[in-house]
């Protein structure tokens, strides 16, 4: 550190800027004309490097209190004569700055006020005071007036400001000014100019560079998975194109970490916004086990072989869960990287898990300090400005990954926005005196589903709190419509009754397959219905996929006939089943779709044998003939049988030898049960899928109190007065 500082300070020197006081004396010594100019260089040139700030080392106690090298704990003054740039990258959405083109990514208007207050700080400083100044005048005049006239004003003397109040000082405002694009989406929301600004989603090839160019050598990612189509924003085999980063299998003896080209890096699940799977955090908590086998099913064949006990599902909205991950941050430390498609809530799990306040001021936590430089040494103002030039110089615009944001308590964190693709560039925020930084890195590509919606209407896609929905009963000569037009199920199992249950921002509406149709090609118009689709999208309509119904939710469907409490039937003793399935609409939510058969219409027909007969004998002669050797052939083998025939006792059974190999299990004709289906119809026949249930409605449905449950209605009295004369004719 010695070194740095005296190199800063020769630096200086040489350059020709100003020297301390004590070097500036020289100059104001008499100078006679005798001494020539080469003697007077000779004779000056030994003073002035002894003088020098940085060549003097002197021990002494500096008595006044320590000054912070953090801008912003700097006074007025100070921070008035700071001489300040436009920060290397925009705070909100990390593209480098630039004032050249307002079309691109990271421009900074230089006329705006709110970049003229960052550049000069001092004018609104002066503004302060002289605010200041009027109010200490105004002051003086009352407390002049006597207090009848005080009271004639509708004032009080003890109201007036005392004479030991001291004038609050202007609030120095030190947060970075973010660019244009960035102030828009704050204060106009994303359908103003700054959605028009394009937006280039990066590649997993490109992530993998950037993540290879961290500094630090334990690395950890965070895949972030979003909730709301769980688990369609999976980025699949993300762990092979990221470098081979290994999984723990559920091997006994399978290692936790394992370093490749000497740096360690693990990968981690969260998924976010877990507030929109249930009302309270022990409900969501219960539905980690199913998180888990679907997690494990989309993963492929490697997710059978995982053990899958880094996988969380956290809310930045309510807290659920981000202590833990913001504590394993702490501890951790080193690179951490949020890495997913856009929309899926990086930016704002980011600002939830990021160790803020925990920079320790060292020098504080001393009780004295003692300085080895004299007392005109350059200031902690002067070395930050030369960092920050340094800063300028050394900055790489080539290199994928930006140069890190100044350390500070409380740093400004990425941009939150449901605009796709907000953050531009990633976002390094350090933590902890250099322990570690965290990494919002850009978006991958999740799906274009809004091309084809109506530029009003596309910010109404994103699921932004729980949804309570209604139930929908749909026969199968009628059509469910999601969006007027943008999404239609039909069902197509003849004689049921499908239960429908819409988990998503689109308004939902019922009608017949021949309205369906014309209102999805967009013939039919209608005012209760509103399309949201783009004109001329009717023609890119197509069959997206038949679904079935092959998910048992029987058990919790049934209601008090399969509880404990209640009847307690297993639910092979009932006469029907309830099957289910979730299908998912990517970037927007999904629909849970419930239907009710006879149990006997699922199993398979009596009179037909769907077992092909094989003899196992008959394979095992196969692989007992198809053996190398012969047993006949083995001296050993006629050994024992000469002993054993030469033996007077009875003969002695070989024992059989044990197959290692499994016996091969008969094989069996594939029986697909009539599982209910129901046909989906989207845009280019894209961005739908399915899942097993997650019983959205039983988790979600409204809360029946007593008060609302409806009492047994009165007894009609229709007819009771002739009744009653009926009866008392017949007594007579």
């Amino acid at each position: 550190m010695h070194r740095t500082v005296a190199a800063r300070c020769l630096k200086r020197s040489l350059s020709g800027r100003t020297l301390p006081s004590s070097a500036r004396t020289l100059g104001s010594y008499p100078i006679t004309s005798r001494l020539s100019s080469t003697s007077l260089r000779a004779k000056i040139r030994p003073l002035a490097l002894a003088t020098s700030p940085c060549q003097t080392r002197q021990s002494h106690v500096i008595a006044s209190q320590h000054v912070s090298g953090d801008p912003a704990a700097l006074g007025p003054q100070d921070s008035g004569n700071l001489n300040r740039r436009l920060p290397i990258n925009c705070s909100g959405c990390g593209a480098f700055s630039q004032t050249s083109d307002p079309k691109e990514l990271g421009f900074f208007d230089l006329t705006s006020k709110r970049v003229q207050n960052w550049l000069h700080p001092k004018k609104d400083q002066e503004r302060g005071v002289s605010e200041t100044e009027e109010d200490q005048v105004i002051s003086e005049a009352l407390k002049s007036l006597g207090s009848d006239q005080l009271e004639a004003l509708g004032l009080d003397r003890s109201s007036l400001v005392s004479e030991e109040a001291q004038p609050t000082k202007p609030v120095n405002n030190d947060k970075q000014p973010v660019c244009d694009r960035c102030h828009e989406l704050t204060h106009h929301g994303g359908s103003g100019a700054a959605a028009a600004v394009p937006m280039f989603h990066p590649t997993v090839d490109s992530l993998r560079e950037t993540i290879e160019e961290s500094p630090f050598k334990y690395n950890h990612i965070y895949h972030v998975i979003d909730a709301a189509d769980f688990p369609m924003s999976l980025i699949p085999r993300l762990n092979v194109l990221l470098g081979d980063i290994p999984l723990r299998t559920r091997n006994r003896r399978s290692r936790s970490a394992k370093y490749i080209r000497d740096r360690k890096i693990d990968l981690s699940f969260i998924i976010t916004r877990g507030d929109l799977l249930g009302p309270t955090k022990e409900n969501v908590d219960r539905n980690m086990p199913y998180l888990r086998e679907v997690l494990r099913e989309a993963l492929g064949r490697v997710g059978h072989r995982i053990r899958l006990g880094n996988v969380s599902c956290v809310s930045a909205k309510r807290g659920w869960w981000t202590k833990k991950v913001r504590e394993d941050i702490w501890s951790r430390g080193g690179a951490n990287w949020m890495v997913g498609k856009v929309n899926v809530g990086k930016s704002q799990l980011f600002e939830a898990v990021y160790p803020k306040g925990r920079i320790v001021d060292q020098a504080a936590l001393r009780d004295t300090v003692v300085s080895m430089y004299p007392r005109d040494a350059p200031k902690d103002q002067e070395i930050l400005e030369d960092e920050e030039e340094d800063r300028y110089k050394n900055l790489n615009v080539a290199k994928l990954l930006p140069p890190a944001q100044p350390l500070k308590q409380y740093p400004e964190m990425p941009m939150v926005s449901s605009l796709p693709g907000t953050t531009a560039s990633p976002i390094r925020i350090p933590f902890g005196n250099g322990k570690g930084e965290l990494v919002d890195l850009p978006g991958l590509a999740r799906g274009d589903l809004e091309l084809f919606v109506k530029p009003e209407h596309r910010q109404g896609l994103i699921m932004k709190s729980r949804i309570v929905p209604e139930q929908v009963n749909v026969k199968p000569d009628n059509s469910l419509l999601l969006g007027g037009g943008l999404i239609r199920i039909t069902p197509r199992t003849p004689g049921l009754t499908f239960l429908m249950y819409n988990f998503t921002p689109l308004k939902e509406h019922l009608t017949n397959n021949e309205k369906a149709v014309e209102f999805q090609n967009q013939t039919r118009v209608s005012p209760g219905v509103e399309n949201i689709t783009l004109p001329g999208m009717g023609e890119k309509m197509q069959h997206a996929g038949s679904f079935k119904l092959r998910y048992d939710v029987t058990r919790r469907r049934a209601g008090p006939l399969t509880n404990k409490d209640a009847v307690g039937l297993k639910v092979e003793q009932l006469p029907f089943r309830v099957l289910s399935l979730d299908i998912l609409i990517e970037g927007v939510g999904y629909v849970e779709v419930v239907a009710q058969m006879h149990a006997k219409a699922l199993e398979p027909p009596k009179n037909r044998d769907f077992i092909t007969s094989r003899p196992i004998q008959e394979s095992a002669k196969q692989e007992t003939s198809s053996s190398g050797q012969n047993s006949s052939d083995d001296p050993f083998e006629r050994m024992m049988e000469q002993r054993r025939g030469s033996g007077s006792g009875p003969p002695v059974v070989p024992r059989p030898k044990t197959n290692l190999m499994p016996e091969p299990e008969p094989e069996r004709d594939l029986y697909e049960p009539p599982w209910p289906v129901v046909d989906v119809f989207t845009p280019e026949g894209r961005f739908v899928g399915s899942r097993k249930p997650i019983e959205g409605w039983l988790n979600n449905k409204p809360l029946l109190k007593a008060k609302h449950k409806r009492g047994r209605p009165r007894r009609s009295m229709k007819g009771q007065k002739k009744k009653e004369k009926t009866e008392l004719r017949a007594y007579d």
